[in-house]
């Protein structure tokens, strides 16, 4: 008998859902078959089979959220018969929560410690340990994120354990619930509600003379909101973000967060690209199947500019900047307005600029056909998102947490541009001239730094003689 556990689907992914089960109790499997299918918050993607035999028992269902390592199911040699999950599944609970005694030493007395009547109000901080309840990190960094309450969220996970999905339907259900009710059980996370922590400071004061009357919950609901509510028209429509939604906004709200984002921007002149691509068009075309565009060129100065600016391929450490060796370029992919991704360029420093084009084209297809895994989306070094396909002029974009620096790369337009001859003789030309656009972590290196590695781009981009690389 061997069990089958939650696979880790990359570095920084904590847990999975199971969306669907391929097999089901007494099922022969072989070996490297399609077993089960997993989403987590960065990939959904088919898990194999690790070995050959019969699926004995599935332990965790559909739609159940685990952390990595959690048994989810039993491949044995025989068909043994399907035994009752609900028996089993306090097997592997007693497991997954083995590391419980570590959290136990839980600021359960903070509750009691404000022993006045504001006593609800502190009542977040002990939020992601209260009763005893282990947590995973993306659950603790979503409740804590969205200022929840965790007594007030039923775990539907094994063992009574609170899920993603938990948490997320807690939001859903906090946001779209208009009933006085509903307000207690989230009330005490609306002083500090991260997503307006910085607008709310002064709001505060204007209601504080209602909210010394700490018999009335009404009053203490009143400065909740930073700005006032929308109350929607009768021809609006309400939209409750979905999960992805969420989740995105979750992230970029913590990197902006976390880092100081700073924004250097240069104007870039594509001739020498534009002549290259060009003349190789057709030819380009007709052995990869598909069109060299800008971004490719851009990618090769950016690999080789950060060779010679090491703290722009870098990552945040706890007081400290990890300087990557290799270049893992992460280039984001819309998925038809439903979602970004971000898989990763591996080892880009080695490449030369068709196998770079080849990458990016590959890692685009397979995100937009649900074909990605785990490995792909880990490890990235330094992001580029390419807008220029919608002609925008300037896009600042978000930092990719760890990471230091993300360069926006936007639309190519001709325009005309001052030439100066060989000879210092200047005139008036058309060249496809388009903006790069970096946005930079403060804490890493400061303005001139991140200038002088724009210049170096833009002077690789403009001078370099690139029909050399194809």
């Amino acid at each position: 008998m061997s069990d089958i556990v939650m696979p880790q689907l990359g570095e920084s992914v904590t847990e999975g859902t199971i969306t669907r089960w391929f097999k089901q109790p007494g099922d022969a499997v072989q070996e490297d078959e399609p077993l089960f299918e997993v989403s987590t918050d960065k990939v959904d993607t088919e898990v194999p089979s690790p070995e050959s035999g019969v699926l004995s028992q599935i332990i965790v269902q559909e739609g159940e959220t685990v952390d990595v390592g959690t048994v989810l199911a039993v491949i044995g040699d025989g068909a043994a018969a399907p035994a009752a999950p609900a028996d089993e599944t306090p097997a592997p609970v007693e497991e997954a929560p083995a590391p419980a005694p570590a959290p136990e030493p839980a600021p359960a007395p903070a509750a009691p410690a404000p022993a006045p009547a504001p006593a609800p109000a502190p009542a977040p901080a002990p939020a992601p340990v209260a009763e005893g309840r282990l947590l995973s990190p993306l659950v603790r960094k979503l409740v804590e994120e969205h200022q929840l309450d965790v007594a007030t969220i039923p775990g539907s996970g094994v063992g009574g354990r609170i899920t993603r999905e938990d948490v997320l339907d807690a939001i859903d259900a906090r946001d779209g619930a208009g009933s006085a009710a509903a307000a207690p059980a989230f009330e005490p996370a609306t002083p500090t509600n991260t997503w307006t922590s910085q607008p709310s400071a002064p709001a505060s004061p204007a209601p504080s003379p209602s909210a010394a009357a700490p018999a009335r919950p009404a009053a203490r609901r009143a400065p909740s909101p930073a700005v006032a509510p929308v109350v929607p028209g009768s021809g609006d429509r309400v939209e409750q973000l979905n999960k992805i939604r969420l989740l995105t906004g979750a992230a970029m709200v913590a990197s902006k967060q976390a880092a100081p984002h700073s924004i250097t921007i240069v104007e870039v002149d594509y001739e020498g690209v534009e002549k290259v691509r060009r003349s190789v068009r057709e030819e380009f075309i007709a052995e990869e199947g598909f069109s060299l565009t800008y971004l490719p060129f851009i990618s090769r100065a950016v690999v080789d500019a950060l060779h010679e600016f090491p703290h722009m391929n870098a990552s945040m450490g706890d007081g400290s900047v990890i300087l990557h060796d290799e270049v893992n370029l992460s280039i984001a992919v819309d998925l038809d307005y439903e979602g970004l991704l971000a898989p990763v360029v591996r080892s880009a420093h080695d490449k030369r600029l068709r196998a770079i084009a080849r990458d990016i084209r590959d890692l685009a297809t397979r995100a937009r056909s649900k074909n990605l895994g785990p490995d792909d989306l880990a490890g990235g070094t330094f992001t580029l998102t390419n807008s220029g396909s919608f002609g925008t002029a300037i896009v600042i974009p978000i930092i990719n947490q760890p990471q230091v620096s993300i360069m926006s790369t936007d639309g190519v337009s001709r325009r005309p541009v001052v030439v100066t001859d060989e000879f210092g003789g200047e005139s008036i030309g058309i060249h496809s001239v388009g903006n790069l656009t970096l946005a930079w972590d403060h804490r890493a290196f400061d303005g001139a730094y991140a200038a002088a590695f724009m210049s170096r781009v833009k002077e690789i981009l403009e001078t370099r003689d690139w029909s050399t690389e194809l």
